[in-house]
């Protein structure tokens, strides 16, 4: 994978994440298969995290970010 599809891939992700959140932030809640409801605070905690993993990697992948 090239360095510039696996930069869209990750930017797809965030944007997705980024939207989980702020479904979150409005209130959403979710349940398992079996109907027990997710843990809203851990279900954000982890989304935020991911968030940021992904800014560091974003981050590495873009052109400019070997240059500084």
């Amino acid at each position: 994978m090239t360095d510039q599809s696996e930069l869209e891939r990750l930017t797809a992700r965030r944007v997705t994440l980024i939207y989980r959140l702020d479904l979150i932030a409005k209130g959403a809640t979710l349940t398992y298969d079996d109907g027990t409801p997710v843990d809203m605070a851990s279900e954000k905690a982890r989304l935020e995290e991911e968030v940021t993993r992904l800014d560091r990697k974003i981050f590495a992948l873009q052109p400019s970010a070997g240059q500084a």
